[in-house]
């Protein structure tokens, strides 16, 4: 092996590393923050099960009461009343089946 000293110095730490490494850790810091679910465990299932059963009975309450209503003025009570119900239904199972696709909130 040679005795002789390299004509240059090994290069220490560049501030422009250290700089990059801070951004990307602030980065990682912020995604994490921006990906993490807002409301966590059994209080976000509570509260999609409290909003299905929500969607179905206003669904069937709000088409039983306009289908009677719409009957009990045009004089078609039952037939009415039927669709109104199978209205309410389609409606409630739309929203449900909408409301489950999206991710907790």
């Amino acid at each position: 092996m040679s005795d002789e000293k390299p004509g240059r110095e090994p290069i220490g730490e560049d501030a422009r590393i250290d700089a990059l490494e801070e951004r990307l850790r602030a980065a990682r810091e912020r995604e994490e923050k921006r990906n993490a679910p807002k409301v966590k465990g059994a209080d976000a299932s509570y509260k999609a099960g409290s909003r299905a059963l929500a969607d179905l009975v206003g669904g069937l309450l709000g088409g039983a009461v306009v289908g009677w209503t719409i009957g009990w003025f045009t004089g078609t009570n039952p037939w009415a009343l039927l669709v109104g119900l199978f209205l309410g239904i389609v409606v409630a199972f739309r929203n449900i089946i909408r409301n489950s696709s999206r991710p907790p909130e």
